[in-house]
């Protein structure tokens, strides 16, 4: 894959997130929306709850809210 098409900033961990806990991205950003409205580092907890490390759970947290913001 060219430097082009890899993904950048918290996406970049997508494929190691699907790959160690065995669900699609959907599926963790599906539980952050069900917990919203609620600050950020409480979204991290949610994720920590169902498994993920921190970094994962920050990186697919960070990647959701500003997806969301766009919208």
């Amino acid at each position: 894959m060219s430097d082009e098409h890899k993904p950048k900033g918290p996406a970049s961990y997508f494929p190691s997130i699907e790959k160690t806990y065995g669900q699609p991205i959907a599926h963790w950003q599906a539980i952050v929306r069900s917990a919203v409205p609620a600050k950020h580092r409480e979204l991290v907890a949610v994720l920590k709850q169902h498994g993920l490390g921190h970094g994962h759970a920050n990186a697919i947290v960070a990647h959701t809210l500003a997806e969301d913001a766009k919208d």
